[in-house]
């Protein structure tokens, strides 16, 4: 079956670094375009990017332009993003998603404060 696992979130300072990590099974990875979103308590979940299937293009939100980048790995069926000058605004809960499938995993924690 479909498993989407998120990991690498945690607590950082403003300013600090994160490296998220989402590792899928059950389906053809290589096949599928990935993005990540998040989500604050009590807000509709926010799309935050997108990497080809082949990984040869991706896009972020504005919101986090210049800050995140995504990444994939198709040899170890993983896909990253690298969260740079991390702010309070980014504090939320990061999912994976594959394109075409109706399935999220458990998140991943991200809370930055001082």
């Amino acid at each position: 079956q479909v498993q989407l696992v998120e990991s690498g979130g945690g607590l950082v300072q403003p300013g600090g670094s994160l490296t998220l990590s989402c590792v899928a099974s059950g389906f053809t990875f290589n096949e599928h375009a990935m993005s990540w979103y998040r989500q604050v308590p009590g807000k509709e979940r926010e799309w935050v990017s997108y990497v080809a299937s082949n990984g040869l293009s991706s896009r972020v939100a504005p919101a986090v332009r210049g800050r995140f980048t995504t990444s994939r790995d198709n040899a170890q069926n993983t896909v990253f993003l690298r969260m740079n000058r991390l702010l309070p605004e980014d504090t939320a809960v990061y999912y994976c998603s594959a394109a075409g499938i109706n399935y999220w995993g458990q998140g991943t924690q991200v809370t930055v404060s001082s």
